[in-house]
């Protein structure tokens, strides 16, 4: 048997013929960027997500620069200014810290929940601090009441990271990427909610800040040749947003099927070898991905093992981002940190198939494979 890590041609078959009506619509009105498509979008997003405004732009990553680009515009923070971060994340999070000469704090994670550790936050805060980027990693619910206490007392902005938990839930019931001051969202094809090709979303209650992320994304300018910013161009084009649009509609339905597929694996993973992070309440883990620790020095073995049974697996990810060789040449500090949490992860970590397209016969093999390992 062959189990794909995730078929994107499976995914996009689920929907397959209202994601091309969806394309051929827009290539028949003939408006491809900035138009009725992405207002569609835009509008039932945030409903979706519980902020008063979203913003499209090209791409995750760009989501998270234009936040902490918009803040430096508006006066809030500026260059220098600390702003900490989940030492256990994809690089895209600190990437958007850096771009803006901000300076990345990295907090460790906790080894059970995968997502940062509340209690490690607060001795990182100096007078240079100016926000709490949060991750929602692997889907995982990463905010807490006391994440939110400390940025209030101490009058931080809390930024999250929700590209990966789509449709995932905070403990007092709000979606990821509206508990904070500003969210940004990929929309990676392999995401949970992913178009065909890169995209990414800003949400935020703040009309200020909706605004300057708007123009910032598209040149700096909020009239047409008159440019207040010095931008750039981060838009997302109009059959993107068509599609993410049909693709909203069984968002819940999609993600509880990730659920299911977890559930099994929750309860019937017995390798004694494998170490599965603590399970969260309903609704706070929308389980983009399946992350397991691997213990032993026997990751690497058991990936090649399950290779061998025709089982795709991927790393989330192999070199922790503060062991980048990229930020040893521009001359940042972060390689020198010795983080001995987040480098455990990275050297246990392995994720298991998991997706919408995923049958539970596939899960039952994937699991006799682990537990025969």
């Amino acid at each position: 048997m062959n189990i794909p890590f995730l078929s994107l041609r499976e995914v996009t078959a689920l929907h397959g013929e209202e994601i091309r009506e969806a394309a051929r619509r827009v290539i028949d009105y003939g408006w491809y960027l900035q138009g009725r498509e992405n207002e569609r979008f835009e509008q039932d997003y945030a409903k979706y997500i519980g902020t008063d405004f979203c913003v499209g732009c090209a791409n995750g990553l760009d989501a998270l620069i234009w936040i902490f680009r918009a803040y430096i515009e508006m006066g809030i923070m500026s260059a220098g200014d600390e702003v900490i971060v989940p030492a256990n994340t994809y690089i895209a999070t600190i990437l958007a810290i850096t771009e803006n000469g901000l300076i990345p704090v990295l907090a460790e994670p906790r080894l059970n929940t995968l997502e940062i550790d509340d209690e490690n936050i607060e001795e990182h805060i100096t007078a240079r601090t100016k926000a709490v980027c949060l991750v929602h990693l692997y889907g995982r619910n990463a905010y807490t009441e006391r994440i939110g206490a400390l940025c209030k007392k101490y009058n931080l902005k809390l930024i999250e990271d929700n590209a990966q938990a789509h449709g995932c839930h905070t403990p007092d019931g709000r979606k990821t990427g509206s508990a904070g001051d500003a969210a940004g969202h990929s929309f990676y094809p392999g995401k949970n909610l992913g178009a065909l090709g890169d995209g990414g979303a800003v949400t935020t209650d703040d009309p200020a800040l909706a605004e300057t992320v708007r123009a910032l994304a598209n040149y700096g300018s909020q009239k047409k040749y008159v440019f207040k910013y010095a931008g750039r161009n981060s838009r997302l084009d109009e059959i993107q947003a068509a599609i993410l649009d049909v693709k909203l509609k069984y968002l819940d339905e999609d993600n509880a099927h990730r659920k299911a597929i977890a559930g099994y694996y929750y309860e019937n993973i017995t390798n004694r070898l494998i170490t599965l992070p603590d399970r969260l309440p309903e609704g706070q883990n929308v389980y983009h991905l399946f992350p397991v620790l691997v213990s032993d020095g026997r990751r690497d073995a058991l990936q090649d093992y399950l290779a061998g049974c025709g089982i795709g697996t991927v790393i989330h990810y192999p070199i922790p981002p503060h062991k980048q060789e990229c930020y040893a040449r521009q001359g940042w500090n972060l390689p020198q940190l010795q983080l001995p949490v987040t480098e455990k992860i990275a050297a246990e970590e392995l994720s298991l198939p998991i997706g919408p397209a995923i049958t539970m016969e596939e899960v039952k093999v994937v699991v006799e494979c682990i537990n025969g390992f």
